[in-house]
């Protein structure tokens, strides 16, 4: 069915869009009486960006008349005499309006074409409930570019009317000259005798009064053509502004708040490319409405008439700067951190002072290397942008914190700087944007701290904040929603955090052995309680417990959690309950409460101290120290009494993919010897004979301290000293010089030296 027939069924909303598609640009009727042959042609074949195809669409334009002629022509009758007239009118008015833009009329025909389709779509699909949800981002895009559109014709209108207004004022001009030419004779006959000035006077008198009561008439038609281009350049500073907003205070923020997000995880935030495509149009038109408002002012001062124009004049000119001042300044961001032009490190109270516009005296907090790049234009891309290859930072100056800050609590921003001009240096910007917050260490044991206020930072920023102002507390959905994306991204998973593991961290957080979720939709984390505060009985917080989780799977365990083989989040309770259910040999991997970065394995086996009676038991935690040794895989491998992974996978079938091969025999008599991990109470032979003799290890998952040489790697029995009340291993008791070591370098620099900054 054709687009037209369609179209004229359109109702409501749909039919006002179709009906305000067409004007004295492109009226109606012409599209009524001509749609078969409009919807026949190919204007899609013509390229608008390409000066050379203005041929074809002259020929299409001269078509489109003779069309119109051709039916005008064919009109018979007394209703057929009106219409002949009107269609007439309409070809007349079709070549005076693109005979010497005929592209304009392509775009123009192109546009009503494209958005009658859409309108018709939208109608039909609105009818079935799949059709009805109309992607958001695409109906968004879909309106930006209507706008766009729509900024296009207000913009050829005034154009068109500014030409007008020109050619009045000229003819004005010439027969203001003619009534002074008429003046000066009526001055010289003064010197004449006085029958040839009866004679000639009356009729340059009458000449004089024609031409005056003509300039006054035509003065106040110019006056009203000013005014009336004033208000329409008005209309379109409107619509210019609302697109504008659209796009920077819209579009734009939430792109930089999707670049926020990726830093902790979140999907990229995705090219540039459509925004600057937004912006260049923006700008395009923006240039063009200034250059026409100029063009009025320069009218006005060539012939002043008294009247308000040349405060609306004033007014409008000032609002295209403020606009393209505006678009300048909004759209010079940072597309990957840290580049960008003269680069500055300022602190946090640096950054809000350069926000209030106070006088910083060009202050910074310490010394970049480098820090100077020339901006490039490329003209592939249609982009102008500089990139920092080699900035390093040199010295840095710390300010006084607040309270219990440490130094990776302080914020800093790099602040970028550029200078250039628009308009052959009719206008100059002074640009300036900052970078997303960094913190600055000395010391690969702050990353962790570090870590943490980059994440709380990107997580929970507010747009248009005071730099850099976060919320002391958020919700823990909120939360939870950031370490679930953080930790896809770090473990490089599509296995994020399930609502038990949700509900285990939250049990961690707020002390509580609630397992309903509902119960902590509500409740709030502080800041301090995410990294401030250690968790009760632990020497480290909630989030540094969390980072080593994350950086053991990273490491050393990610193909095991995407396959689901480390239920990780089960404190030893849960595990116990779990396993008492289950046959001997039944395993599961936990993350460990006690220690950072830990994995233990808990499995239910015989009480060897009582017949008959079945204990969970759980192995000393493995840590990235552990697995740089032998691979959590090859660990369960050598443990015979590990039969079934929770809740009844057999183990080879889980984990054999992942075992390492065994070694080849004996080769000129040496034998190769095998790193194996035992288990000395669960230790049965398990002989393989393509490795002939083995020679065992007692390489538990952390070395026995050197005080307890007898003590085997396993958490014992309650009755063992090695044990709290509760069960869990004492770190104290069994940490070795090396364990201690490594301890020490978790912690943040300040605790160790006795709260020496760094």
């Amino acid at each position: 069915m054709a687009v037209w027939i369609q179209a004229q069924q359109l109702q409501g909303d749909a039919l006002h869009q179709m009906q305000s598609l067409y004007g004295q640009h492109f009226p109606i009727e012409v599209r009524h009486y001509l749609s078969q042959w409009i919807e026949g042609q190919l204007w899609d074949a013509i390229d608008l960006e390409n000066p050379q195809e203005e041929f074809k669409a002259k020929r299409l334009l001269d078509s489109l008349i003779q069309e119109l002629q051709n039916k005008a022509d064919h009109q018979v009758g007394e209703d057929g005499f009106l219409l002949k007239i009107k269609l007439g009118h309409y070809a007349s008015q079709l070549k005076s309006t693109y005979d010497r833009c005929p592209l304009e009329l392509v775009r123009c025909i192109k546009h009503i074409l494209y958005t009658e389709q859409r309108l018709v779509r939208e109608a039909t699909n609105s009818n079935s409930p799949v059709g009805g949800m109309m992607d958001s981002m695409s109906q968004k895009y879909q309106q930006i570019n209507q706008a766009f559109e729509e900024l296009r014709l207000l913009t050829q209108d005034t154009e068109n009317d500014l030409r007008k207004l020109q050619h009045n004022q000229e003819y004005f001009i010439i027969q203001y000259q003619e009534s002074l030419r008429i003046q000066a004779q009526l001055t010289s006959l003064a010197t004449l005798p006085p029958a040839d000035r009866q004679l000639r006077e009356p009729a340059l008198l009458s000449k004089r009064a024609t031409v005056e009561a003509w300039l006054t008439r035509e003065a106040n038609t110019l006056q009203k053509y000013r005014l009336d281009l004033a208000e329409k350049h008005q209309k379109t500073l409107q619509l210019l502004r609302k697109q504008q907003t659209i796009i920077l205070d819209d579009e734009l923020i939430q792109w930089k708040r999707r670049q926020q997000l990726a830093g902790n995880g979140g999907p990229p935030e995705g090219g540039l490319d459509i925004l600057q495509s937004w912006c260049e149009k923006l700008a395009e038109t923006i240039w063009q409405n200034r250059q026409q408002i100029r063009r009025a002012e320069h009218l006005r001062q060539q012939l002043p008439i008294p009247g308000p124009i040349e405060e609306l004049l004033n007014e409008l000119n000032s609002t295209i700067t403020d606009i393209i001042s505006a678009l300048v300044t909004s759209t010079f961001i940072i597309e990957k951190q840290p580049p960008q032009v003269k680069a500055t490190i300022i602190s946090e109270q640096q950054a809000k002072a350069l926000l209030k516009n106070e006088n910083t005296r060009n202050d910074s907090s310490g010394d970049i290397l480098n820090n100077n790049c020339v901006m490039e234009y490329h003209q592939t891309t249609g982009t102008l942008s500089a990139h920092f290859r080699n900035m390093s930072l040199k010295r840095i100056k710390r300010s006084d914190r607040r309270g219990a800050e440490s130094v990776t609590e302080e914020k800093f921003t790099i602040l970028f700087e550029s200078q250039f001009s628009v308009g052959g240096n009719e206008l100059v910007f002074q640009v300036k944007t900052l970078s997303l917050p960094v913190v600055v260490i000395v010391h690969g044991s702050q990353d962790n701290n570090a870590t943490a206020t980059v994440l709380w930072d990107n997580a929970f920023a507010e747009p248009g904040r005071v730099p850099f102002l976060v919320p002391d507390k958020v919700l823990w959905p909120q939360l939870c929603d950031a370490i679930n994306m953080k930790y896809k991204a770090e473990v490089q998973s599509n296995r994020g955090l399930s609502e038990e593991n949700l509900v285990f961290l939250a049990q961690k957080a707020f002390s509580s052995s609630s397992n309903n979720p509902d119960e902590y939709r509500n409740m709030t984390m502080t800041w301090s309680q995410f990294n401030r505060e250690s968790l009760p009985g632990r020497n480290f917080t909630f989030w540094q417990w969390f980072d080593g989780v994350m950086e053991l799977t990273k490491k050393h365990l990610k193909p095991h959690w995407n396959d689901g083989a480390i239920l990780g989040f089960v404190n030893k309770q849960q595990a116990q309950d779990m396993l008492m259910s289950k046959p001997n040999g039944t395993f599961l991997l936990r993350f460990s409460d006690s220690e950072i970065g830990g994995i233990t394995i808990a499995w239910v086996a015989e009480n060897p101290n009582k017949a008959g009676e079945r204990m969970v038991w759980n192995l000393m935690p493995y840590t990235t120290k552990d697995f740089s040794i032998r691979s959590l895989a090859d660990r369960i491998s050598d443990l015979n009494h590990l039969l079934f992974l929770y809740p009844d996978r057999a183990k080879d079938e889980v984990f054999s993919k992942y075992y390492t091969p065994p070694l080849s025999k004996a080769v000129d008599g040496y034998v190769k010897p095998q790193i194996k991990q035992v288990v000395p109470e669960f230790t049965t032979a398990n002989p393989d004979p393509a490795s002939g003799n083995q020679t065992y290890m007692d390489q538990g998952a952390s070395p026995a301290p050197v005080n307890h040489p007898h003590t085997y790697n396993i958490y014992q029995p309650m009755s063992d000293s090695m044990l709290e009340a509760e069960g869990e291993f004492d770190l104290d008791d069994t940490m070795d010089v090396a364990r201690h070591v490594e301890e020490l370098l978790r912690r943040p620099v300040e605790s160790q030296w006795g709260g020496q900054q760094s």
